[in-house]
């Protein structure tokens, strides 16, 4: 159960004046992950018919299951597991050279569902979005509020969209219900003129004299936001990149990484909107981790420890993009991280700036105790 971390029920209370002990978090999280595993179980011997079935579907795809190559997810339902089996389902298509899938593509053959975010839906499997888009890029999460959903509504004259998906996961039950997660998550107000931006990095931390907990409750464990704008040949580009704290890891294969979120932007100062759009996930070694999250963009230019993560393409948007529509996406890839709206506001919001407020007046309290 190493680094498995789920998200029960909706949002986490603004301000909690309880604060959980070690020992009843462990006793809780050991009854949840029991409960879970039974119904599991029960999920699973109840859609017996359902799995051969979808394993003689498998097979005559050229893929092979056994029995435990499916599991139920609470947030998901039954999911059938093998590397490379979304592809396999979905068959011959045109990839782009950054290895994204065309949405319309896709959408031509398993029609975007009406009832499950970020999913195709066919008459015997439903394909889903990569799981970079779930709470903490966790599979086992639900979809992070609302990247995913402002996605697969988005369209227009001239746009092409792109996406990566669950290559090693489908979900089987199709007919099952869906699950949703109330939450609170942040549009920017952002109605500057992008063409009065200046050229240059910003780098945005929450306040050091929080609490890792705080970081991790308030701040969605994010460590920096680094942003940076250049300008060349009447196009102004943008970057962002996303890094949690030290405790934020997924597992590639049998190894390790650090995970940020990273966003790029191609805005066209003659037609006044963004061209292009695509973000990516970037996976770093511990030791580039912490070589690069005190670091900026210019770090390249300024160290000799060149550090070029692993990076996989999650998503791609070409042609006129507003900017209102832009922000949005912004957003809520970086989903419920203050940063973002620190960054296209100028301030918190204002559950976070409440929360703030309280504890060091606490602090100050208990110094004027001492």
């Amino acid at each position: 159960m190493e680094d498995l971390r789920i998200y029960i029920g909706g949002a986490l209370s603004p301000v909690q004046d309880t604060v959980m002990t070690d020992q009843e978090n462990e006793e809780m999280m050991a009854r949840y992950f029991e409960d879970m595993e039974k119904l599991s179980r029960e999920r699973l011997a109840a859609a017996s018919d359902l799995i051969v079935k979808f394993t003689a579907l498998a097979a005559s795809k050229g893929v092979i299951l056994s029995a435990e190559s499916f599991e139920y997810i609470q947030t998901t339902g039954i999911v059938a597991k093998a590397q490379g089996i979304a592809r396999a389902l979905l068959g011959p298509i045109r990839i782009e050279r950054d290895g994204l899938l065309p949405f319309k593509e896709i959408a031509s053959r398993f029609p975007p569902s009406t009832h499950y975010e970020g999913s195709f839906s066919g008459p015997d499997f439903i394909l889903m979005a990569h799981p970079c888009y779930r709470r903490r890029m966790h599979p086992a999460n639900n979809w992070a509020p609302r990247f995913i959903d402002l996605f697969w509504r988005f369209d227009g004259p001239g746009i092409e969209k792109y996406i990566a998906i669950d290559e090693d996961r489908v979900r089987i039950d199709v007919d099952g219900l869906g699950y949703f997660e109330a939450d609170t998550w942040y549009g920017a107000p952002f109605d500057e003129d992008i063409r009065n931006i200046k050229s240059g990095i910003a780098k945005l931390r929450p306040p050091l004299d929080l609490e890792p907990r705080n970081v991790s409750i308030f701040f969605a464990s994010a460590y920096c936001l680094d942003i940076k704008w250049s300008e060349s040949d009447g196009i102004k580009s943008f970057q962002a990149l996303e890094m949690k704290t030290e405790d934020i890891r997924i597992k590639v294969g049998e190894q390790y990484y650090f995970p940020a979120r990273y966003l790029h932007a191609e805005f066209d100062l003659e037609a006044n909107c963004f061209r292009h759009f695509d973000g990516a996930i970037q996976l770093f070694t511990e030791e580039e981790y912490f070589h690069r999250r005190d670091s900026d963009f210019n770090m390249t230019m300024k160290n000799s420890a060149h550090i070029k993560a692993r990076s996989s393409k999650v998503f791609k948007i070409n042609g006129p993009l507003e900017t209102a529509s832009w922000v949005e996406f912004c957003s809520h890839f970086y989903t419920a991280n203050p940063l973002t709206f620190e960054y296209f506001s100028g301030e918190y919001p204002k559950h976070v700036t409440e929360f703030l407020k309280k504890i060091r007046g606490r602090a100050s309290s208990l110094a004027d105790e001492i």
